[in-house]
């Protein structure tokens, strides 16, 4: 769960092709949750990256059954060389985890990807580093080495921090990462300072590892750089149009599996624990505590989307030149389907 994906994804999910786009869509065929006759409705959906506790009201839902009990069938897949963005827009699959630095480059590219909830109300990012090396605001980076993806979002986030809080980002040297690994990279003094998930890696390394870190949290800095919704849920305007019953069955039995992860996150590290023994347990836990306070402001505005967030975020990556071409920000997104509309 690091931003490997995430920045990767503005220029990857924006290559979208025209065959790709013009792929005959699968779109779900409307069943009546009502009808215990019916055929459940097969659903796929796309991960952002390999299961983690982002993912936890998903896979609540399904241990508990809900979504059977709303007529669906539920299958979940892991990303490949493919997008989940690409996946929809292909009709290859029904909903997809993605970021909003992915979903607006599509949208300009020709992909009527649309956000239906957002997973996290605010960006959880963070820029962490060793406390030793004294690195507690923006300006602090100068001289020192930003372990880097090279993406042009990073760049550019990075750029506007540091000199929003009065430092040169040229004085921000930017150095390769070789690894995913932020621990091997901070201890063995390959960088001082990367760009990590609040909810996974700072997490790991100071309440797992117990490494004395600290952050630098994007939410502290809005006044420098926009909020963006990551992740959130994609689907197409042509599944709305065409089956907005399942689109709307779906989206309130996972705002219920969210709704379940705030209120008990032991059993939304149990769900996901289930599907993905091979994660940490200690992790997957303390990342479960952290984020039911970070989901929303509470389960009933779990997946609520603003519109001056989006026009807000849409508006920076077109003035940095990282948005060719007009995504429509106003249909890039919708909360019409979320149980507790605003």
């Amino acid at each position: 769960m690091t931003p490997t994906v995430r920045t990767a994804s503005l220029a990857a999910v924006a290559a979208v092709t025209a065959t790709t786009l013009a792929a005959c869509s699968s779109a779900p065929v409307e069943v009546d949750p009502t009808d215990a006759s019916a055929e459940p409705t097969p659903v796929t959906v796309v991960l952002d990256w390999t299961p983690n506790t982002n993912h936890s009201g998903l896979y609540l839902a399904l241990e508990n059954g809900w979504y059977a009990d709303a007529g669906l069938d539920v299958t979940v897949i892991e990303p490949g060389e493919t997008s989940g963005l690409q996946l929809i827009a292909a009709g290859q699959a029904d909903f997809a985890f993605s970021v909003a630095e992915g979903l607006l480059p599509a949208r300009a590219a020709g992909a009527d990807v649309v956000s239906v909830a957002t997973v996290v109300e605010h960006n959880t990012s963070s820029l962490l580093s060793l406390t030793e090396d004294g690195i507690t605001r923006p300006r602090d980076l100068e001289g020192k080495r930003y372990g880097s993806y090279g993406s042009e979002l990073e760049q550019a986030i990075i750029s506007s921090l540091v000199a929003c809080d009065g430092g040169d980002p040229a004085l921000v040297e930017h150095a390769p990462l070789v690894s995913n690994d932020f621990r091997i990279g901070l201890t063995q003094d390959e960088f001082d300072a990367t760009w990590v998930f609040d909810a996974w890696d700072t997490v790991r390394l100071g309440t797992v590892d117990g490494l004395d870190v600290s952050t630098i949290a994007f939410r502290d800095w809005f006044d420098c750089i926009p909020d963006w919704y990551t992740p959130l849920l994609a689907t197409t305007a042509e599944t709305i149009d065409e089956s907005p019953e399942t689109v709307s069955a779906f989206v309130e039995v996972t705002a219920r599996g969210y709704a379940m992860a705030m209120d008990d996150p032991e059993a939304a590290a149990d769900a996901l624990m289930d599907v993905a023994p091979e994660l940490d347990q200690e992790l997957v836990t303390a990342s479960a505590r952290w984020l039911a306070d970070e989901y929303a402001a509470s389960s009933e505005a779990w997946g609520i989307q603003e519109a001056s967030t989006w026009s807000a975020f849409s508006q920076w990556l077109a003035d940095g030149g990282m948005l060719d071409g007009d995504p429509d920000v106003e249909g890039a997104w919708t909360n019409a389907f979320l149980p507790s509309q605003p």
